[in-house]
């Protein structure tokens, strides 16, 4: 009797730690045990991974795939990142695939750029996108226009990667979002990731790309929590760039958005549901080439658009999307004016009464939805 009750008190827990995802080999060996016994393993569930450990598998992953990738910027080596993005890459690949620059964007970016006409495939890191602006005819002139200027002869596969737009406290000069500036440019292509998916995916498809490809990190969703599917576990996981995706399906209005501001997004439109407002959620992943065929299709749908973006209003990608809807088949579907959703046109102040002013917040997401609809 006593070893019937211990039974039944156990039982739970076990079935409990049945379905705690089994990982690597020791999966390997338990689904080998499982199969010659005749049983039937679940697949394994999701788990959680922060943006910056996403970035940092795909970096090992793509270091240990290829031996030409290397990287290299500001304290990426032996302090492991300033955000600690590639840590403990140094130790696993050393000095000459993980390389720690003087502060000179324009020489390491220069560097950088040579080593991809000669064969390499490097990833550079700035330490901010901001500081992207010392080595902008690195990437502009160099990196963006050889391969059209050697009619194809000369190609320059290189990631140029960091974080971009607003952070939290750090003013001006460290907060102008850079979406627009690269977005602008041919030549290059332009990733803004919001998940860890987003992150790791459109990483791993940078450095495979034979191109020069700017990649927009966010500095606050570094230390933020995503699940990642079984599938973005894979080695062999990539996203193709130049694909948007549909985070949430709506069938009242379209909000297309990329990088930090999804998320702001999905919260609005969590909200808005309470109130019998459906949103259709767009996540852009790519600057450029655009997706405006997958905005398009959810026009047709919805009937309305609103974009929402961190960066200046003046120029911006929400303009270049506006823009795009007009001139194409989709305005015929509008049954009101496309409205943007953007940072004040000022730069990035310092006090956080300020700075939370000058950014796109969930409220200000939510009026706008309403006033589209007209509610």
């Amino acid at each position: 009797m006593a070893a019937a009750t211990a039974l039944r008190q156990l039982a739970p827990l076990g079935a409990r730690l049945t379905r705690i995802p089994p990982h690597g080999r020791a999966a390997g060996r338990l689904l080998q045990q499982q199969q010659r016994r005749g049983l039937r393993l679940s697949a394994p569930a999701a788990i959680q991974v922060t943006v910056r450990d996403a970035l940092n598998q795909a970096l090992d992953e793509e270091l240990e795939r290829d031996e030409r990738v290397f990287l290299l910027g500001e304290e990426v080596a032996q302090y492991d990142g300033a955000y600690k993005i590639s840590r403990g890459l140094w130790k696993k690949y050393g000095d000459k695939r993980v390389i720690d620059t003087p502060i000179s964007e324009m020489g390491f970016a220069g560097i950088a750029v040579g080593a991809a006409m000669a064969g390499l495939r490097p990833v550079c890191e700035f330490m901010t996108f901001n500081f992207s602006m010392q080595a902008i005819d690195q990437v502009i002139n160099s990196a963006a226009k050889t391969c059209y200027m050697s009619a194809g002869l000369i190609g320059v596969p290189i990631v140029f990667r960091g974080p971009n737009g607003a952070a939290a406290g750090v003013a001006a000069q460290h907060s102008q979002c850079f979406a627009a500036w690269y977005g602008h440019c041919p030549g290059l292509k332009v990733v803004s990731p919001w998940s860890s998916e987003d992150a790791k995916g459109l990483l791993k498809a940078a450095i495979r790309d034979d191109n020069p490809v700017v990649m927009l990190e966010n500095e606050l969703l570094y230390g933020v929590p995503f699940e990642l599917s079984e599938q973005a576990q894979s080695k062999d996981f990539v996203i193709p760039i130049g694909k948007a995706k549909i985070e949430r399906e709506g069938t009242h209005i379209t909000l297309v958005s990329h990088s930090r501001l999804v998320g702001h997004c999905l919260e609005a439109a969590s909200v808005l549901a309470k109130e019998g407002v459906e949103c259709e959620v767009i996540n852009m992943r790519t600057i450029r080439p655009m997706d405006i065929e997958a905005v398009e299709a959810s026009i047709v749908k919805t009937n309305h658009l609103i974009t929402v973006e961190g960066g200046w209003p003046q120029f911006g990608v929400g303009a270049e999307i506006c823009a795009r809807i007009m001139e194409g088949p989709a305005f015929n579907y509008l049954d009101a004016p496309a409205v943007r959703v953007t940072g004040t046109d000022v730069p990035m102040p310092y006090a956080k009464i300020l700075e939370d002013s000058s950014t796109p917040q969930v409220k200000d997401i939510i009026f706008a939805v309403k006033k589209v609809l007209n509610i």
